[in-house]
């Protein structure tokens, strides 16, 4: 794969990244602040992100990417879309426990 990158979180290497804020705009634009560091991810992990967790808790509680790797639900997701092919689309989900 010409031109690939790795997602920072899951460490897939994939054709393009998305650019993820570890601390959601929605907390800073509205502020007119700096909107803060960010983690280039890949569509998955971005997914799963936002799909497990609400913004006030990703701007209070996983706002780097230790943080995010070390949570318990989002290193059970790595572990799973490692095995993915990453010329996939995988699809986010909900699961608890």
């Amino acid at each position: 794969m010409p031109d690939c990158v790795n997602c920072q979180l899951c460490n897939r290497t994939l054709p393009s990244l998305t650019v993820h804020h570890l601390i959601p705009r929605q907390h800073t634009k509205r502020r007119k602040q700096d909107p803060g560091p960010t983690v280039d991810i890949c569509a998955a992990c971005h997914k799963q992100i936002h799909t497990l967790f609400d913004n006030r808790y990703l701007a209070q509680e996983l706002n780097t990417l230790e943080k995010l790797r070390d949570h318990p639900q989002v290193t059970k997701f790595i572990a799973w879309v490692q095995k993915q092919n990453p010329q996939k689309r995988v699809r986010s989900f909900r699961r608890t426990g």
